[in-house]
């Protein structure tokens, strides 16, 4: 088979390690990859984003089976053109993709089918948000309805930062993305992510992880799109899980399918678990970055056969998929700045002897090769060291000493705090 995988970050370069390792691969490509993928794929210099450009790139190198990784492509119908093409591809059309780029439509589904959620309101005019403050208590929760790369989310302590936070999302912080904005309460509990499969009728479920949102320690600084994960997380029970598909996915699964728009593809519910139960803060129509690449060093599994399966409407006949019990942890090393603005092409040096250490996988985000083969940093999030463990502890270690130790980056930083919640 003939794969194709879309993307370029830490995620697609686990998740095409992990494609790789599958008999059914004959041949991998990646659109447009990074220097991490480049190793063990063909990469073809065409953007994510680029619709046309893509399905010219399936007809010329006559693919088999699509693997969309990122959101963007998923909202805008990269599924759909497939489909009309032929071509079999795993990822949910750009209707059912609305469970991620539409925060709006996400919270009225779950209204309309009882799936417990924080409550909300939603407004296209700034007077009106601010008034709508008075009726909420801090901290206020404010979102962008629409992509944001995992940073339209603003938690601000009090009234006065909340008003200021409003005035730049409809200034053009988000861009469109913040044009409607979400004011929602404040759920207490612990945050945790939960991941599925489904195929629009089948919901096949996964396993959980933990990610750091916040840029620095202690879970300080603006959102990023994550700055580490680890898994499994400590305390997570069969009851939580099984609350979890029976209040929350399979209700989406069903609901999607009764409205007209079956979901095929990862459901990745973000939840707070509350003293309540779970409760969903929101949903993204893919797998997690950074949490696809503990998840991916955790699956025992033939991953590419699971997607095709979906993709065919055959998740019934698969049977669970198996998990290696060992905890995994995922430190993202990022450039100085992110996610501000930051320097591209800054030389790093190290990474292949980190990936000779025992446990070690370094996965790249955004990197290049120059012409003279150095790894060059081009983006805000860089490089995943994720390290697996007899232990938390174990897991943690072997991360840290290898970006201490191996990995030569003075332009880049990382948390180092990561798994502190297991840790405790």
């Amino acid at each position: 088979m003939k794969v194709l995988l879309i993307g370029s970050g830490g995620r697609e370069h686990a998740l095409a390690w992990k494609i790789k390792q599958s008999p059914l691969c004959d041949q991998l490509i990646c659109a447009p990859g990074n220097a991490g993928m480049e190793e063990i794929a063909d990469c073809a210099p065409v953007k994510a984003d680029n619709i046309s450009g893509l399905l010219g790139l399936v007809t010329d190198e006559a693919i088999d089976f699509v693997v969309v990784g990122p959101e963007q492509p998923l909202a805008l119908g990269i599924v759909d053109a497939l489909h009309a093409k032929g071509i079999a591809v795993f990822g949910p059309t750009e209707l059912a993709a609305q469970l991620e780029s539409s925060k709006v439509f996400t919270k009225d589904f779950c209204i309309r089918h009882d799936i417990p959620t924080a409550k909300y309101e939603v407004f296209t005019d700034i007077d009106e948000a601010k008034a709508f403050l008075s009726e909420m208590h801090p901290p206020f929760v404010l979102k962008a309805d629409g992509l944001a790369a995992g940073k339209g989310v603003v938690i601000p302590e009090t009234r006065t930062e909340a008003e200021k936070e409003l005035e730049e999302f409809f200034s053009g912080k988000f861009g469109d993305a913040g044009k409607c904005v979400l004011i929602e309460e404040f759920m207490r509990g612990h945050e945790i992510s939960f991941f599925a499969i489904s195929d629009g009728q089948t919901l096949l479920p996964l396993i959980e992880a933990q990610d750091h949102k916040r840029a620095f320690d202690g879970d300080k600084g603006p959102n990023t799109g994550g700055m580490g994960a680890y898994s499994p997380v400590p305390g997570f029970s069969e009851a939580d899980r099984d609350a979890i598909i029976d209040k929350i996915l399979d209700p989406t699964v069903h609901g999607m399918a009764r409205e007209g728009m079956p979901f095929c593809g990862v459901l990745f519910a973000g939840l707070m678990m509350t003293d309540e139960g779970p409760k969903l803060i929101e949903y993204n129509a893919r797998l997690g970055d950074p949490e696809c690449q503990v998840l991916m060093r955790r699956l025992d599994s033939d991953l590419l056969a699971i997607l095709v399966a979906a993709a065919k409407g055959e998740l019934d006949k698969v049977d669970p998929p198996q998990w290696h019990d060992d905890p995994v942890v995922n430190v993202v090393l990022a450039a100085n700045g992110y996610p501000g603005s930051y320097e591209k092409g800054t030389v790093i040096k190290g990474v292949d002897a980190a990936n000779l250490e025992t446990g070690v996988q370094v996965f790249h985000a955004g990197t290049s090769r120059s012409n003279q083969g150095e790894l060059l940093a081009m983006g805000g999030r860089v490089l995943n060291i994720t390290a697996q463990g007899k232990s938390v502890e174990q897991a943690v270690s072997r991360a840290y000493k290898v970006i201490n130790e191996q990995i030569d980056w003075p332009n880049g930083f990382c948390r180092t705090d990561i798994a502190y919640q297991a840790l405790k």
